[in-house]
């Protein structure tokens, strides 16, 4: 056996092992240097050997000739990804969004249906109801927990579901099997997308998701660094639909950010559990405070689907909480929310979620302020909510910063 053979062989990882491992181990054989933490790959070409070798590799699309059709650091996000989800295959892109692109770009044409929660990321709405209807397919969105109106959304075209669960803000929760058999029973497939709670928390695949999608940039990466996204599912879909797409539309992942998320799932089930008691700790808090209306977090016994969210999430409520402040009128509710927002000293103003670091923010404004106040309301989003993405700080740390602005505020309110 020769130096590369052993290289290649010492690569291959034994059956059963547990996603701890998973997450640490899975890549691409390590090259000729012997490696230990994957290589990074900064090269938009690669040299053939000659002119044969070049087509055929070329022709068959799998080995690396160019950075927008493969890439070893790529490929190693790929397979990790992957193994983490228990699917066959993933394909990266440069965004979640551009994620659900692909999804559309490989799947659907002109006159084909599309049923979606109406309770997702507002981007995603705006993607379906005005990019994609531009192009013909229709969408019609529907409550995120009524499996009945689901089934009276069904159309002899409805080619795809799409659900993400828990929903960013409010952490509605689907049942995944459920809808998963009613897609399968009008002959389409369900999309779940996983960013909230990661194969950490949640692999819908296991529960019937035919293909599930990732905003890497949340807590796939985990630190706040770098864009990415993911498609994850058969090799039929992923290899042999939507690789053309990707290869010719170009929505590709960037090998520094693949490096970057490759190497935060290292960390993902541990951050995952931290980031998960945290919430709960500040959930639990904000139940007990007087200025607050209403509290929406998973792990929560208060919550509509807990016993459901405990099932699928594998007993833990993940990262976000949204809580609704008392407001008599909604410009009301809204300047408390600002107060609120205005005086913390330690959580970060943003608006994206997934970082080691604490990030509230306004929905109403920011996630959704590009929907219609009709979407806005459709979907629950009240000038009154805050979305808290809870980080790593210690716990009295993120309550303490938020009763900077939770106990001054109008005591009558």
């Amino acid at each position: 056996m020769s130096d590369e053979q052993r290289r290649i062989e010492r690569a291959r990882l034994p059956a059963g092992l547990r996603p701890e491992t998973l997450a640490v181990r899975t890549a691409l054989a390590p090259s000729q240097h012997g490696e230990n933490s994957e290589a990074l790959f900064l090269t938009s070409g690669f040299v053939q050997p000659d002119a044969q070798t070049s087509a055929e590799r070329f022709a068959a699309s799998e080995d690396f000739t160019y950075a927008r059709t493969s890439n070893p650091t790529v490929r190693s996000f790929e397979a990790r990804l992957a193994a983490l989800e228990g699917t066959e295959a993933a394909v990266a892109t440069a965004t979640g969004m551009s994620a659900i692109l692909l999804l559309i770009m490989g799947l659907l044409k002109a006159g084909d249906h599309v049923i979606c929660s109406r309770s997702v990321f507002g981007s995603t709405i705006n993607l379906f109801a005005k990019e994609f209807g531009k192009f013909g397919v229709e969408t019609s969105f529907v409550s995120q927990t009524d499996l009945a109106e689901w089934r009276a959304a069904i159309k002899p075209s409805t080619k795809l579901f799409f659900a993400e669960t828990p929903t960013n803000p409010l952490t509605e929760i689907c049942d995944i099997h459920a809808l998963a058999d009613i897609a399968h029973g009008a002959g389409a497939l369900l999309v779940v997308d996983n960013s909230f709670c990661s194969p950490a928390l949640q692999r819908p695949a296991e529960l019937g998701a035919d293909l599930v999608m990732h905003s890497g940039t949340k807590y796939l990466d985990g630190q706040g660094r770098v864009m990415a996204g993911a498609l994850c599912g058969p090799v039929k879909l992923i290899k042999d639909v939507f690789g053309p797409v990707i290869r010719t539309a170009g929505m590709t992942l960037a090998p520094f950010n693949a490096w970057v998320v490759l190497k935060g799932l290292e960390t993902l089930s541990l951050r995952m559990k931290a980031h998960s008691e945290n919430a709960l700790a500040v959930a639990q808090w904000l139940e007990r405070r007087p200025e607050v209306a209403r509290v929406y977090y998973p792990a929560l016994a208060s919550h509509p689907q807990h016993e459901l969210a405990m099932r699928q999430q594998g007993g833990q409520g993940g990262a976000v909480v949204a809580f609704e402040l008392h407001g008599d009128t909604p410009e009301a509710a809204r300047a408390a929310v600002f107060h609120v927002i205005d005086s913390t000293r330690v959580l970060s103003v943003a608006t994206n979620l997934g970082d080691t670091k604490s990030i509230i923010t306004h929905p109403a404004t920011t996630s959704h302020g590009r929907l219609s106040e009709a979407q806005r309301q459709a979907a629950g989003i009240s000038q009154g909510l805050i979305r808290l993405a809870v980080g790593l700080e210690h716990v009295d740390d993120i309550t303490d910063d938020l009763l900077r602005g939770l106990a001054t505020l109008n005591p009558s309110k």
